[in-house]
């Protein structure tokens, strides 16, 4: 369960820092890789699920085993990203400079599902003693 806590954590850490920026960066975004954003609603509905899921790992940080089904949307939410990203690099409506966090979101969803799996091998009874 410490594995599970850690990683929930510095998920929350790392998005906190990385996603909280986007609600003050929407102009600089258009004038330093353009074109200009057009669909405000989405772009800030984007930073704000991705802000509410920071707050998400930090409730599965809090207690784990009691919040392991969570993890699974988790997973999704960090591959899911991870796969839209790839797919836009290769239509080449990207640049290489995003796979950066697509990959770190690769790794913290391969953590999730560590985390995830842990858990299940130790809410398993033991056979030892029978």
């Amino acid at each position: 369960m410490r594995f599970a806590k850690i990683v929930f954590w510095i998920a929350a850490i790392w998005g906190f820092l990385v996603i909280t920026p986007l609600f003050f960066m929407f102009n600089l975004i258009g004038r330093t890789d353009p074109p200009v954003i057009t669909h405000p609603g989405f772009y800030y509905g984007f930073a704000t699920a991705g802000l509410t899921f920071q707050i998400v790992f930090c409730v599965i940080a809090s207690d784990p085993a009691r919040f392991r089904p969570i993890m699974i949307p988790a997973v999704i939410e960090k591959f899911g990203y991870v796969i839209a990203v790839i797919i836009l690099y290769l239509q080449q409506r990207m640049h290489a400079g995003d796979l950066v966090f697509a990959g770190a979101d690769a790794l913290l969803g391969g953590l999730f599902l560590a985390a995830y799996l842990r858990l299940a091998d130790g809410q398993r009874p033991s056979s030892a003693g029978s």
